[in-house]
């Protein structure tokens, strides 16, 4: 542009080259070296300086950006039929399982992608709320040990979020059914996984966000048995300087704090109270809401009652016996971890331990087990 020297064919856009042209230039050049050569000089480098810099910001801008990223920005754009064809009509087969405002079916997209479809049930009280606080939440969480969404659809008269696949499940089936089983290495790195995940809501962000909502169907399984927190319906973001909020939803009975299920408050410690909980059940594999808890008796009341007689007679039976190898290291492990849980379910929040520091707390018993285990 505004290179008036430039000549050449007309195919190029440029004037037609002149006879004298030559001659023109020699005499310019020669000019040049006699008064103007310096300047020239640096506006010529000037020039150069700029054109690369230019070229160099069309090639940046030209490069693909990582999968990531893009979901990031611009959510991937996909349509009801998509969806319909991709589970097959939302077949019954395809069905992972349902919950309060829904159904969540496996698919398969066009592209051969496999995920998770959680369609909204939008006769449902509180499924038009629960979708948008699930967009909001989820699509701008990117970790490790969340679930991720990969693109929400949304119309008037059905909406749906398309989640990354999870291969292996939810924590309740590994422990609840006869065909699996989880031994103390894994149940230790799935519990240390989500309280990685749930230490990232609460301070991961400059909104804290609280999941309300954590048991062990929420916490899902990949392919390598890494675990995975889902399921935001019911979660609240906390406004700036607020530490907690008043909410007319209820979560799962037996998971919820005490000041959750009787005031409808709640904090991030209403989520450590969850967690304390769901690692009583993981180790015990024994459910909340089991029938010999009765009145006045809770998981949490029967943990501390039954520890100090000692990890055998609180263990699942299948992951601890009077005959295994590493007896003693097991049920140290699993006594310690107990006394973890009772320090997460506090009945007063303020006595529950900080999320950050129950990952750090699970790290070092289970380095202990590991060290323990080798020496042996």
């Amino acid at each position: 542009m505004k290179n008036y020297a430039l000549c050449g064919p007309p195919r190029l856009l440029v004037p037609p080259c002149k006879n004298d042209i030559h001659k023109n230039s020699q005499t310019i050049i020669l000019h040049a070296f006699r008064y103007g050569l310096p300047t020239i000089g640096i506006v010529l480098v000037l020039i150069v300086l700029t054109i690369m810099y230019r070229r160099c910001q069309r090639r940046s801008t030209a490069l693909p950006i990582k999968d990531d990223l893009l979901s990031l920005k611009t959510p991937r754009r996909i349509s009801h039929a998509e969806l319909s064809r991709a589970t097959n009509g939302f077949e019954e087969s395809n069905m992972l399982g349902s919950g309060s405002f829904g159904y969540v079916y496996k698919g398969r997209l066009s592209d051969g992608m496999e995920v998770a479809i959680k369609v909204f049930n939008l006769q449902t009280e509180g499924a038009f709320r629960s979708f948008d606080i699930e967009c909001d939440a989820m699509l701008n969480i990117v970790h490790r040990n969340i679930v991720k969404v990969i693109t929400c659809c949304s119309s008037v008269d059905f909406k749906a979020l398309v989640l990354d696949y999870m291969s292996n499940g939810n924590l309740e089936k590994w422990l609840h059914s006869k065909n699996c089983f989880l031994d103390i290495i894994q149940r230790v790195d799935i519990m240390i996984d989500v309280a990685v995940a749930i230490e990232h809501l609460h301070n991961g962000h400059p909104t804290p966000i609280i999941h309300c909502d954590i048991k062990p169907s929420n916490i899902l399984l990949d392919e390598d048995m890494v675990a995975h927190v889902g399921d935001f319906g019911v979660a609240k973001l906390l406004g700036e300087g607020e530490v907690m909020k008043q909410t007319m939803t209820l979560a799962t009975i037996g998971y919820m704090a005490p000041e959750f299920g009787s005031a409808g408050l709640v904090s991030i410690k209403s989520d450590v109270y969850s967690y304390g909980i769901v690692l009583i059940e993981t180790f015990t594999k024994r459910k909340p809401t089991d029938n010999v808890f009765v009145e006045e008796e809770t998981i949490r009341h029967w943990m501390e009652s039954s520890l100090p007689k000692g990890a055998i007679e609180i263990a699942d039976v299948d992951l601890l016996r009077r005959e295994d190898e590493y007896f003693v290291v097991k049920a140290n492990c699993i006594s310690s971890i107990m006394e973890l849980a009772l320090n997460c379910s506090a009945e007063l929040p303020e006595e529950r331990k900080e999320m950050k520091d129950v990952v750090v707390e699970l790290k070092k018993i289970k380095q202990r087990l590991l060290n323990n285990i080798q020496h042996f």
